[in-house]
């Protein structure tokens, strides 16, 4: 029989490892049990927004790395075509293929630092999350064969990309697009059947298709709950009309579904990267846009579908070199709207494994 206690209130964060950052928990128990929960974030305010309005359309490129850095190609191109579609530049074709590519590396990497994570706070201490990590970094490797970054990586530009890939990007590409099914097969068969997994995530943290979609949630989250929704085919950008992909989606909503769709997608990716060697042609990898854009006053927003969700930008133009302003539509931000209604209910030790299926970054939830 369960016995009712004093409900006690409790600060998880900001420096808690399972938090993801600077990012603060106030929960209320009634002994282990979750009776409200209250997210707290300005621990990490940087101003992105704000200081977009203070740089040239070209050096804001930088400020997109870091708000989601486990996918910092997602958000440049994000940010790119937002400028591009306010000052009607065009791309050529060889750099929407290599775009295309980027973004789809990034979303394995992105994925790898979910699932490894989520294993961690799982209790699984160091190996599954260094067995993710190793082959992300050989994703890291071809990411600075382009730019001669890893993380932050400024890779794009308004009008296409600032340098071409080398020649020996192709190889070191086609050995990783070879090898990483193999890869991914391994990693379900540590994880997709593991008892422990399935005791801990399945029927855990439901989200209903309606609360997802009035909850405005995207990406993973929102696909893991039924809803087949992604703006590579709704509203397809680059060349992802010319490719052939399924869309993952789930049944129950729950964490284990929110894994699941992520492995699926993560196959996905490297049936659209391999599309691209085929099919993607020589040519220019930029444009002939100024270096100093300047764009007719006017407003634009523009998404993508990052890793992690909807990433959009609403950029207004006063005609002058700098956005007059400049806001995001963050995918973590947003969905962090339905989180209290996932953890109401359940018990501690399942909060920390609900809270790392929902994978958010700080820095473009605290922008």
């Amino acid at each position: 029989m369960a016995i009712k206690t004093e409900p006690i209130t409790i600060n998880m964060g900001p420096q808690h490892p399972s938090t993801h950052g600077v990012f603060r928990l106030r929960v209320t128990f009634d002994g282990e049990v979750v009776v409200d929960v209250e997210p707290v974030f300005g621990y990490l305010h940087r101003g992105t927004e704000k200081l977009a309005e203070e740089r040239t359309y070209v050096q804001i490129v930088t400020l997109t790395d870091r708000l989601d850095y486990t996918a910092s190609m997602s958000n440049n191109l994000a940010y790119v075509r937002s400028v591009e579609k306010l000052g009607g530049i065009e791309v050529p074709e060889r750099a929407q293929y290599l775009r295309v590519i980027c973004a789809e590396l990034q979303r394995i990497a992105s994925h790898f630092v979910s699932i490894g994570f989520m294993l961690q706070e799982l209790g699984a201490f160091g190996t599954p999350l260094m067995y993710c990590f190793r082959e992300r970094e050989r994703i890291l490797d071809l990411f600075e064969m382009l730019c001669g970054a890893r993380i932050t990586l400024s890779y794009m530009r308004p009008g296409g990309l600032i340098q071409d890939a080398p020649e020996d990007f192709w190889p070191a590409l086609g050995i990783l697009m070879e090898s990483m099914p193999e890869y991914i097969d391994d990693l379900e068969g540590l994880v997709t059947s593991n008892e422990i997994v399935l005791a801990r995530t399945r029927d855990v943290g439901i989200i209903s298709p309606e609360l997802a979609v009035n909850g405005s949630v995207t990406g993973p989250m929102l696909r893991a709950s039924g809803v087949q929704w992604d703006l590579r085919k709704a509203n397809p950008y680059e060349v992802y009309d010319r490719l052939e992909f399924d869309v993952p989606i789930g049944y129950q909503g729950d964490t284990y579904d929110r894994y699941l769709v992520r492995v699926q997608e993560m196959r996905e990716s490297v049936r659209i990267i391999e599309q691209c060697i085929k099919q993607i042609p020589g040519g220019a990898i930029q444009s002939e846009a100024p270096f100093f854009v300047r764009p007719p006053v006017g407003d634009v927003y523009d998404a993508i579908e990052a890793p992690k969700g909807e990433l959009g930008f609403y950029l207004v133009s006063d005609g002058g070199i700098s956005p007059y302003r400049c806001k995001i539509r963050a995918p973590s931000f947003i969905n962090l709207t339905v989180l209290r209604d996932m953890l109401v209910g359940w018990k501690l030790a399942d909060l920390v494994v609900i809270f790392g299926s929902t994978d958010v970054v700080l820095g473009e939830v605290d922008r």
